[in-house]
């Protein structure tokens, strides 16, 4: 193992946020990656957290397995599937630091996207806007999911004015996001990131995951969200300023 305490310290605070969101605390994950990057690579990051988001999905596939929309499904995978290939594209051409500004830029955006809709702000799509605007929606998903595991904004910005039932929307967004983390897998292992040392610590991490989603779904249901929420996101966001920083120094 080479990551050192350094990684450890902020990898266990990232995992037990990705495990609260998976466990009920929706939006919290997207901080885990910027995180990571203050200590390694957002690539290596991102390659690390892989095989645990890909094990949380088993247990929301399973719990949603029979409330989901096909149509919705239909349009966006497509899509996401080009925007991973996008996503790792850019990752193979460009330098370490370009991606880092990247995953600074995205974690700003979606901070700020996250405090303005907390505040009552939305992005709004008609309820009846046509297959081709989610093809879009998934192309922006599968990219930003491909480059920081933050793929929600856009995804929902077209599935939620179409006001589905809440199971069946949870349902569909966690056969979304299970179905674009095994699509991944291709890219990252063509990134040359399953290492041995990738593994390693990623298997040394999933117990915290696996603990953290299962305090997530016990705190769901007694602790209101919103006391969180705002404190998270603002820490994301200087988080992404602090990665733009790192990237342009």
């Amino acid at each position: 193992m080479t990551e050192g305490a350094l990684f450890f310290a902020l990898a266990v605070p990232a995992v037990i946020l990705l495990g609260l969101s998976k466990g009920g605390f929706a939006g919290m994950g997207a901080l885990s990656l910027p995180i990571m990057a203050l200590a390694i690579s957002p690539v290596r990051a991102a390659a690390i957290l892989l095989p645990i988001l890909i094990v949380q999905d088993v247990v929301s596939l399973w719990a949603f397995r029979k409330s989901w929309d096909g149509y919705v499904l239909v349009w966006t995978l497509p899509g996401a599937a080009i925007g991973i290939g996008l996503g790792y594209l850019f990752a193979a051409q460009v330098s370490a630091d370009t991606v880092l500004g990247l995953v600074g830029a995205i974690s700003l955006l979606f901070g700020g996207y996250r405090l303005w809709v907390e505040r009552g702000g939305v992005l709004r799509t008609s309820s009846r806007s046509p297959g081709w605007v989610g093809a879009l929606c998934g192309v922006a998903s599968g990219f930003t999911s491909q480059i920081a595991h933050a793929g929600q904004p856009p995804f929902q910005v077209w599935v939620l004015p179409r006001r589905l039932d809440r199971d069946v929307l949870i349902g569909t967004t966690a056969i979304f996001f299970a179905a674009v983390n095994w699509a991944k897998v291709p890219a990252y292992w063509a990134l040359g990131q399953f290492s041995h040392d990738n593994l390693m610590a990623a298997a040394l991490l999933l117990p915290v995951a696996i603990a953290s989603t299962l305090a997530g779904v016990w705190l769901v249901r007694r602790v209101a969200p919103d006391r969180f929420y705002s404190a998270i996101y603002v820490l994301m966001m200087l988080v992404g300023v602090k990665l733009i920083w790192d990237a342009l120094t």
